[in-house]
């Protein structure tokens, strides 16, 4: 094997981004101000990797980093095994040739059609004219806008004008799509139909996408993977179901009890606390977990149980969720009833 054969060979294994001990720190006078610290995240090819912090967690430098429209202070960033970070413009500009980005506000042109703004970055590119007709076309029937190629961008909905957006964004066929907070100026129905094209962009075309929101909706619905940020650190990482199932950091916990309200607040549990009697039990349910078998032996055991609280939600073909019970009964009985759901599940007692 040629030395050019093993160094493509790397570059391929190599992740899609890659973060070492990355900061990112500005100064404004004598005022200097930590956007970014200690971060250290591979995100791997193929996959669908969200990041999601609130106002003024990182986000919006970590994606500059990506995109090299900013440079880290300390670290390296590497996209697609190549350093990003340190190398001349003119290589940035060509790493940036295989990098798409999809925008909060479109940054559509006004004064150019739906296939006028998805032939531009293959003009930028030199394509001849007949090759750009054919890929513009071939885009917009992927993005379902065939009939809107002649529409501009006034005439467009704001779902269409994402979807054009995210057509223009693939038109030199990037390996990898940054959409940041692509979905937030969309209403939830419109935001689905955005969602779903971008399932579709990953998985027909193999693009490597990092979702940058703040809203957990969003991360459910497509992220293979999600980095919480919380004051430009990373505070949890881990699969999409785990984040949902199994929050550690409390913003993370947040993040999730926004979405999922499926455990009652200190004024609800005052609440059932006058409605129903005997003691109340918050059950953590997932798959493989014997909420079931403990619940049975509790009731042979004379113990009366109601759900007063709670659900139970699917994501990547696993259930999760919390349930509140209402137990009754003898004290000796639901003692070990709460014994046996704790050692069974994750049970905070209300």
């Amino acid at each position: 094997m040629s030395a050019a054969d093993d160094a493509a060979d790397r570059r391929s294994a190599a992740p899609a981004v890659e973060f070492r001990s990355v900061g990112k720190t500005f100064t404004v006078g004598r005022t200097t101000t930590t956007a970014l610290a200690d971060i250290d995240l591979r995100i791997e090819r193929g996959e669908i990797f969200g990041i999601i912090g609130y106002s003024g967690a990182g986000k919006s430098t970590l994606v500059r980093l990506i995109n090299g429209l900013e440079k880290p202070t300390t670290g390296e960033v590497l996209v697609g095994g190549q350093p990003i970070t340190g190398i001349p413009e003119a290589r940035v500009r060509r790493l940036r040739l295989d990098i798409g980005m999809v925008f909060q506000q479109f940054n559509l042109f006004r004064s150019r059609t739906a296939a006028g703004n998805v032939e531009y970055p293959l003009r930028v590119a030199g394509w001849p004219r007949a090759k750009r007709k054919a890929r513009v076309a071939e885009l917009l029937e992927f993005v379902g806008l065939s009939d809107k190629a002649r529409s501009y961008p006034d005439q467009l909905s704001g779902g269409q004008k994402q979807r054009v957006g995210i057509a223009r964004a693939l038109a030199t066929s990037p390996a990898l799509l940054l959409a940041d907070e692509a979905t937030s100026a969309l209403d939830p129905e419109t935001t689905g139909e955005v969602l779903r094209l971008l399932r579709k962009v990953n998985a027909e075309l193999g693009v490597t996408i990092v979702v940058i929101t703040h809203e957990m909706d969003v991360i459910r619905a497509v992220a293979d993977r999600v980095a919480v940020l919380a004051e430009g650190r990373v505070v949890e990482l881990a699969g999409t179901f785990d984040v949902f199932a199994h929050p550690q950091a409390a913003p993370t916990k947040s993040f999730v009890a926004s979405v999922l309200r499926n455990r009652p607040s200190e004024a609800e549990l005052r609440r059932l606390r006058t409605t129903h009697p005997g003691r109340l039990v918050t059950v953590d349910i997932a798959d493989g977990r014997g909420v079931g078998a403990a619940l049975a032996a509790a009731a042979v055991a004379g113990v009366r149980f109601e759900v007063v609280y709670g659900g139970v939600s699917a994501l990547q073909d696993r259930t999760f969720g919390s349930i509140t019970f209402a137990l009754d009964g003898p004290q000796a009985a639901v003692d070990r009833a709460v014994a046996e759901l704790t050692a069974a599940t994750v049970t905070i007692e209300a």
